[in-house]
């Protein structure tokens, strides 16, 4: 009679999965989401859900939601151990996006997935984007770090993230009374911001086969303004609809000006922007002198220097960017909105 010995037991660490190294990371999360804490947080991080109560002020609340990840700028990330930021990139990507609808950001949630944990990645990573809710005035209540062996090339990993905003239902920008002759202003960015990075990368590619990469951009290293992350509006966006008649907002994310304008303008209505109106960073000139493409492809594929644009009547636009420009904004007249004719929604002339 043969005799089988008993398997070699088999733990989840031993299949790749390390719960210590988790739970070590939720106590490096606890201190950096508390200080995002704020009012209506009922229950945050260590529970099965987050809870958060509706702030009483508001007399008819519109939740607004949003949700992003950072693309491929997080090869970047990978390549140049660069992580202590690519989470604050996380966060304005969806506060952003949630600010334009007029809505102030309560509440946000992240996703952390990666083949292999590693704590001080992940910690930096998290780190970026309890900063990124900080200075939006929005509480990291909640998230999921998923570790799951063999999804992901070692030492890399994907991020995604959700907020949850309110609007009084009467105050919701939609952009309807939007009219010719109404001033588009344009708030500069902070870089590429999160979007149009395979084509950064396809130029990073290009400028180290010919040895011509730039040390400096715009006097920042050259990795620190590729990498530099997402300007947050939020705070002084909000703070200029308390004090003006804001009709419109637009998040310049991916498709660049030329696509995401039209987003808020009603039908029969066109921007028409200035060139010239807001200088090239040496970034943008850069990218667009490797990449060797005109000013639509470079419009309709990066911010190309402009973030936010904000849409107000003639009358009230230079107190608009007043405000915004005392608050810390760098605030440029771009263009004005017109009857659009068979054209196109965005012209810059």
């Amino acid at each position: 009679m043969t005799q089988t010995s008993a398997p070699t037991p088999l733990s989840y660490k031993d299949a790749g999965v390390d719960i210590d190294a988790g739970d070590a990371l939720v106590e490096r999360i606890k201190p950096l989401a508390k200080k995002t804490m704020r009012e209506g947080v009922l229950a945050g991080i260590g529970g099965f859900g987050a809870l958060f109560e509706v702030p009483k002020r508001y007399k008819e609340p519109v939740l607004v939601s949003g949700t992003d990840g950072v693309g491929t700028k997080l090869k970047l990330a990978f390549e140049w151990n660069m992580h202590d930021t690519v989470g604050i990139d996380l966060v304005a990507m969806s506060v952003n996006d949630v600010l334009v609808q007029g809505a102030e950001p309560l509440f946000f949630l992240d996703y952390f997935a990666c083949g292999k944990l590693d704590v001080d990645t992940a910690a930096a990573v998290i780190g970026g984007i309890a900063k990124g809710c900080e200075l939006s005035g929005c509480a990291l209540i909640g998230g999921e770090t998923a570790e799951m062996p063999g999804m992901y090339p070692a030492g890399e990993y994907d991020l995604a993230g959700f907020a949850v905003g309110a609007v009084e239902k009467s105050k919701i920008l939609t952009g309807a009374d939007v009219q010719a002759g109404d001033v588009v202003l344009g708030l500069a960015s902070h870089g590429v911001h999160s979007n149009g990075f395979s084509l950064v990368r396809k130029c990073i590619d290009r400028a180290q086969a010919a040895g011509s990469t730039p040390d400096t951009l715009d006097g920042k290293p050259f990795k620190e303004a590729i990498m530099e992350p997402t300007r947050l509006y939020v705070k002084n966006v909000l703070a200029a609809l308390v004090a003006h008649p804001i009709k419109a907002l637009a998040h310049i994310t991916g498709g660049g000006l030329l696509e995401n304008i039209p987003r808020v303008l009603p039908e029969g209505m066109a921007a028409q922007l200035t060139k010239g109106s807001w200088p090239q960073t040496e970034l943008f000139a850069w990218l667009q002198t490797t990449a060797g493409i005109d000013d639509i492809e470079m419009n309709r594929t990066f911010n190309n220097g402009i973030g936010m644009v904000v849409v107000i009547g003639a009358a009230e636009a230079d107190a608009c960017a007043h405000t915004l420009r005392a608050l810390g904004e760098s605030v440029y007249v771009i263009g004005s909105i017109a009857p659009r004719d068979a054209g196109a929604a965005v012209i810059v002339t």
